[in-house]
């Protein structure tokens, strides 16, 4: 197996001294492997990689007291190691993190970190390598754009992954699966129209919501859900067979003609139901008038403001009445 190609590296270095001083102990690489290569990181690591490790960052501080973690994270997860001076790229950070938990990135204070700088060759900074299994694999000293570095990480994961290192880092908030938020009490009056149409009971429930209003006369949820209950409560014992039987033998009668709109808004036929009034809306004395502005009323309290039919509904209204 190949290293990146040359034409992606700039000034690479030597690692074999931080595999020798680093892994020490652990197992050699299979025959025919050379040490220090990525299919020797693979021979070594690829029993042991998990799908997902749960981290406390994506981006790590390391040193040379705690750079043994990082050698051991990068058998679950390849690594990106960058050591600088004076300051950690933000750039090499943002597209590391636009990986997704697919890289952690370790940044290393090469002056502070004598052992390290030594182990990795650091001739200039910033130096960056990648750590696959627990072995290193030389990338690039100095800057890199932001796309020519991502296509250099790229082949850092084929590398990767061809030797069983194809985890993923997840930061503990992300692996802990969000609780569902708890949902809010409903007001003692909404509870009791609740638990009253369980029960079938909608006179009662009727009787809530109208107490909801008289307290607060801008609860639109005890609005909607007295024009709800409402519809429920005129309907219930009635078959729609009957509904639309009456209608039809006595068109002229004004209750059956609401009763069957009724019957439509509980079917989803607001457009029927709307139609079906206005358009006996202006034969009506000021009385049936009356009768049908409230009920339509309700019906735009049911279907919402929202709702296109409600708006057009509204319009044609509004000209019948004025």
């Amino acid at each position: 197996m190949t290293d990146i190609p040359p034409t992606q590296l700039r000034g690479a270095v030597d690692l074999s001294s931080l595999v020798r001083k680093k892994t020490a102990g652990a197992p050699g690489p299979a025959a025919g492997v050379p040490a220090g290569s990525p299919a020797a990181a693979g021979a070594a690591g690829a029993d042991t990689a998990a799908r997902e490790v749960v981290v406390a960052s994506l981006v790590v501080d390391g040193d040379d007291a705690n750079f043994g973690q990082v050698l051991e994270l990068s058998r679950t997860v390849p690594v990106i190691v960058e050591l600088y001076a004076g300051g950690a790229s933000p750039a090499l950070e943002r597209v590391i993190l636009g990986y997704q938990g697919k890289f952690v990135l370790a940044r290393v204070e090469a002056r502070l970190n004598p052992q390290l700088s030594q182990d990795f060759q650091v001739a200039a900074a910033p130096t960056v390598a990648a750590v696959i299994g627990g072995r290193p694999v030389a990338l690039y000293e100095g800057e890199l754009p932001e796309a020519e570095a991502r296509t250099v990480f790229d082949q850092v994961l084929t590398i990767a992954a061809q030797n069983g290192v194809a985890g993923v880092a997840r930061t503990a908030d992300e692996s802990e699966p969000e609780a569902e938020p708890a949902d809010e009490p409903l007001p003692p009056h909404h509870q009791a129209a609740f638990e009253a149409i369980d029960k079938g009971d909608f006179a009662t429930a009727i009787a809530e919501y109208r107490t909801a209003i008289a307290q607060d006369p801008r609860d639109t949820l005890a609005v909607a859900g007295l024009a709800q209950v409402s519809l429920l409560a005129r309907l219930d014992g009635k078959t729609g067979e009957d509904i639309r039987a009456a209608a039809a033998q006595h068109p002229e009668d004004l209750e059956a003609q609401l009763a069957v709109a009724d019957l439509d808004v509980s079917g989803g036929h607001l457009e029927d139901a709307f139609g079906r009034l206005l358009d006996v809306f202006s034969g009506l004395d000021p009385q049936g008038r009356n009768a049908v502005r409230t009920r339509l009323l309700s019906y735009f309290e049911i279907a919402g403001a929202d709702d296109p039919r409600v708006a057009s509904a509204r319009r044609r209204l509004t000209s019948l009445l004025y």
